[in-house]
């Protein structure tokens, strides 16, 4: 018998379970999955009916519910400190960046949904000086982070995945499907994180889900 369950929406689109499900499973969490396939528009109502906000991923763990990705991120690095890193101004930096993320870039969120079945296509239309300063920015994040705190390591904080690291994982995924082109020090730390074998499993499980839970409002972009 497991110790609770978290729910998650598609693993092709769904960005935020993807986070939830990274420090679950990087903690160690003894939880099932239920994952609910997105409805197209105005919500999924079986999602609605079972998440305290009407969103995934939503947890429950030993009489614990937590909803909201940095909130589980939170809870998942209690269990499992190493999910921040243990210096206190790395930590502040760490916890600074993925606030950052869970708060911002909505230009780029809405110009880029994810999908992990589009492979290194560019938009057709270009984008939007919004969405060119959003990439600048997370592309600085990441390569200023590594240069400070990266060394030991292929991730953010060196050789340990973060909470950090899983707020930034659907962006890099983003990056990857949308051909979006990243400095040096950015393109290797996407490539090690796209590498890492959580990822990699979501990749595949994500590969695996029916064709029938796929959206025209992410397949049709151009």
């Amino acid at each position: 018998m497991t110790d609770g369950r978290l729910v998650i929406g598609t693993r092709r689109y769904s960005s935020w379970s993807l986070r939830g499900w990274l420090v679950v499973r990087a903690a160690g969490l003894d939880v099932e999955e239920m994952l609910i396939p997105i409805a197209g528009g105005g919500g999924t109502a079986a999602i609605k009916a079972v998440s305290p906000n009407g969103l995934v991923p939503y947890l429950e763990h030993r009489g614990a519910r937590v909803w909201e990705s940095l909130a589980i991120g939170e809870y998942c690095a209690e269990i499992a400190p190493a999910l921040w890193p243990s210096d206190r101004v790395a930590r502040a930096h760490a916890r600074s960046i993925a606030a950052e993320m869970h708060a911002g870039f909505r230009a780029l969120r809405i110009a880029m949904p994810m999908n992990l079945g589009r492979d290194a296509r560019p938009l057709a239309d270009g984008v939007t000086p919004e969405v060119v300063a959003d990439i600048a920015r997370i592309g600085a994040i990441l390569s200023e982070t590594r240069a400070a705190f990266g060394a030991g390591g292929p991730y953010l904080f060196g050789s340990v995945l973060t909470v950090a690291d899983a707020m930034y994982a659907p962006i890099i995924a983003r990056f990857l499907s949308y051909g979006v082109a990243l400095s040096p020090a950015a393109g290797e730390y996407a490539a090690a994180l796209r590498a890492h074998p959580l990822m990699a499993q979501w990749y595949a499980d994500a590969a695996a889900e029916p064709e029938s839970w796929r959206l025209d409002r992410y397949e049709a972009i151009p």
